[in-house]
């Protein structure tokens, strides 16, 4: 066992039990054990499992994005009130007021990402175990997890439409193998490609599509599924069935996120809330966790800067306006 398979033990015992346990019951349903597409299947069930566990995460990953995007102005104004600021107690300040707005706003700058940091484990100990199949039917590897040799000895010899699941593009000379290898990948990069694009098109305002890190991940739309094609070709063709499951899934979900979940400012909102007009209900989306907080704080702002002009222009008594 290497290092790699040591840190994703517990993720890839999980990830085989779930594997295993779908292969079981096809099984006991009365597909054969040594069929492609009982394995297909298996690989479907895994993936759908996977990530319907892991959708609570997601929702409250784009949760956290969509209340950071809209306290941004607000922490626009606090990091411009402290700009040039370095010493300790402005410092301290600042924070205490950025976390501060986090809070009333129940944002959590780290929410975003973390979802995503506890998701990866999952991914890697699944692109593990179906990469290493052959070699472990083979005897090259020892088995992972649950995944045992006899397991993957059958799902190195079963395949669909005349293609083994353990076969891969680069170094298999079936037809059958390279034909369907490269449909996969196609579709695979297809994918992406859609799902990427309809989340800037759709998701970001203009202001945010006009902005230099905008500009940069509209060039990853193009360069994402090249990499895709281009690494696809060392990859079995099982494990091209589970990444090409999971961009379906993916871009399902993206779908269902933006038409239900929009960004502030996008195209995606504007449709929102034209239908949450035609059908008599407001459009709230997501709400912050004080729902009044930017309208009080402008109510604050506002307050503050007619004191500030009040101080500037105090009346001058009579006897001091007379001329001399």
């Amino acid at each position: 066992m290497t290092f790699f398979d040591t840190i994703l033990f517990p993720f890839i015992w999980f990830d085989s039990a779930i594997l295993v346990g779908f292969e079981w019951l096809l099984t006991r349903m009365g597909m054969s054990d040594t069929s492609g597409w009982t394995w297909v299947l298996a690989i479907i069930g895994l993936v759908v499992t996977l990530r319907a566990l892991l959708t609570p995460l997601m929702i409250r990953q784009i949760k956290s994005q969509r209340r950071l995007q809209m306290v941004q102005p607000e922490l626009a104004k606090i990091q411009a009130r402290y700009k040039g600021k370095k010493d300790q107690a402005s410092q301290k300040a600042f924070q205490e007021e950025t976390f501060g707005l986090y809070r009333e706003a129940g944002a959590n700058p780290f929410g975003a990402c973390l979802p995503i940091l506890i998701q990866m484990p999952f991914f890697f100990a699944l692109f593990r175990l179906l990469n290493s199949a052959q070699s472990v039917s083979e005897g090259r590897s020892e088995p992972l997890g649950l995944f045992t040799r006899e397991l993957a000895t059958k799902m190195a010899e079963s395949d669909i439409f005349g293609a083994g699941l353990t076969s891969t593009f680069l170094h298999d000379q079936d037809l059958s193998a390279k034909i369907l290898s490269a449909v996969l990948i196609l579709v695979m990069s297809g994918t992406q490609f859609i799902t990427s694009h309809q989340l800037m098109r759709q998701n970001m305002s203009p202001e945010a599509l006009n902005s230099p890190m905008a500009r940069q991940q509209q060039m990853l739309i193009y360069i994402l599924p090249i990499v895709f094609a281009v690494t696809g070709v060392n990859f079995p063709i099982a494990l091209l069935i589970y990444w090409t499951v999971s961009n379906f899934w993916t871009m399902g979900q993206q779908f269902f996120v933006i038409r239900n979940m929009p960004a502030p400012g996008s195209p995606a909102e504007a449709k929102y809330r034209e239908r949450m007009i035609r059908k008599g209900r407001e459009g709230t989306g997501i709400q912050l966790k004080n729902p009044n907080l930017l309208s009080e704080r402008e109510s604050a702002e506002a307050a503050t800067e007619a004191a500030k002009a009040g101080q500037r222009t105090q009346p001058k008594s009579k006897k001091r306006s007379k001329k001399r």
